[in-house]
C-alpha cells in the first residue's frame, strides 16, 4: 500500500492550512506529522482519510501501484481521534459487532478478544455512555488497531489515557502496525516515539 500526495493543499476560506503537500507514505513505516496546537495536524490527517476535500492537488491510494477508487479507501484505512463520536447507546461489544460487520477484525481477533486486550473484558455488556473517558479512548484504540486494515490513522491517541493507558497503546504499536501505514498526528514525543519518520506541518506553510 502506498499513500501519494502531490502537491496537495487544504484552505479554510482564504487562510491556507498547508499547502504544495508532496509526500509518499509507504507500508512498514511511522510517520508522526508534528507541529504546534492549531498548526493544521489534524486537518491533514483528515484530509489523508477523505473526511475532509482537498481544494488543490490529489491524495492517492495504491495498491500493487493499482489506484484505489475514492468510494473504496475507507476500507483500506482505520482512524482514532478524540473527536471520533462513540454510538452511546451501544454496548461495547455491540460497537465493535456492529463495526466489524462494515472492517473485519484481524485474522484470530474477535470482539471478545479485542476488548480483553485493551482492557475492558468486563465492560463489554456496559453501555457507552456510563464510560469513563479513558474507557471510552481505549475502545477507539480497539476499534482502530485490530481492524484489518493496511492504513492506521492515530490523531492525539494517548488523549484521556493513564499510564497504563499509556502503556497499552505502545504495546498495540509494537505488535499491530507490522507492514502497515502508520501515521500519528502528535505534537507529544511520548505519542510518536515509535515513528521514523518525522514530518514538521509548518514545513508546508511556505508559499
Amino acid at each position: 500500500m502506498t499513500i501519494s500526495l502531490s502537491d496537495t493543499g487544504k484552505r479554510f476560506n482564504r487562510d491556507w492550512i498547508f499547502r504544495h503537500f508532496t509526500y509518499q507514505f509507504l507500508s512498514g513505516s511511522s510517520y508522526a506529522i508534528v507541529g504546534p496546537n492549531g498548526s493544521g495536524k489534524s486537518t491533514l490527517l483528515q484530509a489523508i482519510s477523505g473526511a475532509l476535500l482537498i481544494n488543490e492537488g490529489s491524495i492517492r491510494f495504491l495498491e500493487n501501484e493499482t489506484p484505489i477508487a475514492d468510494e473504496q479507501v475507507h476500507r483500506s484505512l482505520s482512524y482514532c481521534a478524540p473527536y471520533l463520536e462513540l454510538i452511546e447507546e451501544m454496548t461495547a461489544k455491540e460497537l465493535l459487532d456492529f463495526h466489524q460487520a462494515f472492517k473485519p477484525l484481524m485474522p484470530g481477533i474477535d470482539t471478545t478478544i479485542a476488548l480483553t486486550m485493551v482492557g475492558l473484558a468486563v465492560a463489554g455488556q456496559k453501555q457507552i455512555r456510563y464510560f469513563s473517558s479513558g474507557m471510552k479512548q481505549r475502545l477507539k484504540l480497539a476499534q482502530a488497531f485490530f481492524s484489518n486494515t493496511p492504513v492506521l490513522l492515530l490523531d492525539e491517541p494517548c488523549t484521556n489515557l493513564d499510564k497504563e493507558g499509556v502503556a497499552l497503546y505502545r504495546s498495540l504499536l509494537d505488535n499491530y502496525t507490522k507492514d502497515r501505514i502508520v501515521i500519528i498526528s502528535s505534537n507529544d514525543p511520548v505519542e510518536y516515539a515509535h515513528c521514523n519518520v518525522l514530518i514538521a506541518i509548518d514545513d508546508f506553510k511556505k508559499w
